[in-house]
C-alpha cells in the first residue's frame, strides 16, 4: 500500500482542516469502522498502532453515541485520551489526521499557554472560543462552495455594468431608448474568454479592519467583547471606498461580496456551535508541563491552578462566545505530553479521571526513520530532490544511502536528545548543506549520495557526542 503520510513530526498550528482528508469523497464517517479508521492514519503516521487503535474507537464511539436516540445519548460522554510519549514521534499527527477524517473542528493548543486566575497569561475559556472561530470558518467556506455558481453569476452581471454602464435614464440626450444588450453579450463573451482581464476598472470595496474593544472577564483573562460596532454605528464604521483593481481582481472580490450576501450569517452560528458541541476536537498539548501538586513556588505555583481551571471545561461546562453559549460536554480532548520529569500521576485526581484511555508512544528506531524516508510521497528524500532540481541539479539517492542518513539519526537521538522525526531534518540540512550553498554554480551536474557520501559529511558529528548535541 503506498504510504502518503508526513514526516511523522507534530504540527504547530491551528487551522480549520480542508475539505480534502485523504478519505475517498463519498464515504461517510458511518462506513469507516475503527479497522478502516486505523487504516487510514497508516497512511500518515508510521507505527504507533496502540495510539491509532484508542482514537479510532474514541471517533467510532462517537458516530455510535449519535445513533442513540432520547436522553441517554446525553448521558454518555467522550472518553478522552491522554498520550504520552517523546516529542517528534506523532501525537499531534494522529489526532490532527483524525480531525480531518471525521471532518471536525480541530484546535491544537499548549497548556503552558494557559494560567491560574490572577496569573498573566490567557484564561482556559479562550481554547473554546478558538474552536468555534474555526467551526465558523469551516462552516463559511462549505456555505461558499454552495453559493459559488449564483455568487459568481452576480458577480459577473455587476462586472458588466462597470465595463458597460446603462444610462440612469434611457434617451435622455436622444429622447430614445438605448438598447446595450448586444454590447453586454459581446463583453461577457470577452469576459468569460479572458481577454479583458488586465482592464482596469473601479468597484467599492468595504473596509474590513474595525475597531476591537477589549476586557478583562471574570475568568481572568483579556478577551475581544462580542460586539459588532459595524452594525451598532454603520455610519462611522462601515465606510466603504473606490479602488481601482484589474478586472480579474475585480472578478474575485465581487464574487465573495455576493457570496457573502447570499449566506446567512445567523444559521452559519447555529450550525458551527452544534458542530463544536457534537463533534469538536481539542488536542491538549504539554499537559505535562502543568502536572503538579500544591507546594512549589515561583513559576510552578500556578500549575494546579491551570489544572483545576481546565477541569470543568473537559468535564462539561458552558463557555459564552461572541458567536453564543457553547458546551463541553461533548467535545473529545485529546492531551499528551513528554512526561519525562513529571508523571501523569502528578496531575490531580479529579483532571486524571477525565482522561481515562492512556496510550504510550513509542521512540522511533531506525528502522521507522527508514520508512519515513522512502515510503511517502512527500519525503524529506523528495523534498530536497526537488529544490534542487530548479537548480539544475539531480541528487540520486541510493538505498544504502538512505539507510545511511535512518542509522545516524537514529543515533544521535539515543546519545543525545531524543526528538523524534525531527532529527530527520537536522541531519539531512546538515548533510546537503554544502550542496544548498554551491547548487547555483553546478547546474547539470549529476550527485550520487550514497553511504560513502553520507558518512563522510556525518560521521564524525555523529561519533562526537559533544559536537552533534548543538549541531544535530
Amino acid at each position: 500500500m503506498t504510504k502518503v503520510q508526513t514526516d511523522g513530526t507534530e504540527t504547530a498550528t491551528a487551522v480549520a482542516p480542508p475539505p480534502s482528508s485523504g478519505v475517498p469523497a463519498d464515504a461517510a464517517l458511518d462506513d469507516l469502522a475503527p479497522r478502516q479508521i486505523v487504516s487510514q492514519l497508516d497512511k500518515f503516521v508510521v507505527g504507533q498502532k496502540a495510539a491509532k487503535r484508542a482514537v479510532a474507537i474514541a471517533l467510532r464511539n462517537r458516530w455510535r453515541r449519535q445513533q442513540i436516540e432520547g436522553a441517554m445519548a446525553e448521558e454518555i460522554f467522550p472518553k478522552n485520551i491522554l498520550m504520552i510519549g517523546a516529542t517528534g514521534v506523532g501525537k499531534t499527527e494522529i489526532a490532527r489526521r483524525l480531525a480531518k477524517l471525521a471532518r471536525a473542528p480541530f484546535l491544537k493548543v499548549e497548556a503552558s499557554k494557559f494560567t491560574e486566575v490572577g496569573y498573566v497569561g490567557r484564561d482556559c475559556e479562550s481554547m473554546i472560543r478558538d474552536l468555534v472561530e474555526i467551526s465558523v470558518a469551516m462552516v463559511k467556506e462549505e456555505k461558499r462552495r454552495i453559493v459559488q455558481r449564483t455568487a459568481a453569476d452576480r458577480a459577473e452581471e455587476r462586472l458588466l455594468q462597470l465595463l458597460v454602464p446603462q444610462p440612469a435614464t434611457p434617451g435622455f440626450l436622444t429622447g430614445e431608448e438605448t438598447d446595450l444588450s448586444p454590447t453586454r453579450e459581446k463583453f461577457r463573451e470577452r469576459l468569460r474568454a479572458g481577454k479583458l482581464d488586465q482592464r482596469k476598472v473601479e468597484i467599492e470595496v468595504e473596509e474590513t479592519r474595525y475597531p476591537s474593544l477589549e476586557m478583562f472577564t471574570p475568568q481572568g483573562g483579556v478577551e475581544e467583547v462580542g460586539i459588532n460596532l459595524k452594525e451598532m454605528m454603520p455610519g462611522l464604521f462601515g465606510r466603504r471606498r473606490q479602488q481601482q483593481v484589474t478586472v480579474a481582481e475585480a472578478r474575485e472580490i465581487l464574487r465573495q461580496q455576493e457570496a457573502e450576501k447570499l449566506i446567512d450569517q445567523r444559521q452559519v452560528a447555529h450550525e458551527a456551535i452544534g458542530r463544536v458541541e457534537q463533534g469538536g476536537l481539542i488536542f491538549l498539548d504539554e499537559i505535562d508541563k502543568v502536572a503538579g501538586r500544591e507546594g512549589g513556588r515561583g513559576p510552578d505555583v500556578s500549575r494546579e491552578g491551570v489544572q483545576r481551571d481546565l477541569l470543568p471545561i473537559v468535564e462539561g461546562s458552558t463557555v459564552q462566545t461572541k458567536h453564543g453559549s457553547v458546551r463541553t460536554d461533548h467535545i473529545l480532548f485529546v492531551a499528551a505530553g513528554a512526561f519525562h520529569v513529571a508523571k501523569p500521576s502528578d496531575l490531580i485526581p479529579e483532571l486524571q479521571g477525565r482522561f481515562p484511555i492512556r496510550v504510550e508512544l513509542a521512540s522511533l528506531t531506525q528502522a521507522d526513520f527508514l520508512r519515513i524516508l522512502t515510503e511517502p510521497d512527500n519525503s524529506l528524500v523528495r523534498q530536497y530532490v526537488a529544490l534542487l532540481a530548479t537548480e539544475g541539479v539531480t541528487l540520486d539517492f541510493r538505498d544504502d544511502g538512505v539507510r545511511a542518513i535512518a542509522e545516524i539519526a537514529a543515533a544521535v537521538n539515543e546519545r543525545t536528545d531524543d526528538i523524534g522525526a525531527r532529527r530527520l531534518h537536522t541531519v539531512m540540512e546538515k548533510l546537503l548543506e554544502e550542496l544548498s550553498f554551491d547548487a547555483p554554480d553546478l547546474g547539470g551536474k549529476h550527485i550520487v549520495v550514497d553511504a560513502d557520501f553520507v558518512r563522510s559529511r556525518l560521521a564524525d558529528l555523529a561519533q562526537d557526542e559533544d559536537v552533534s548535541r548543538y549541531i544535530l
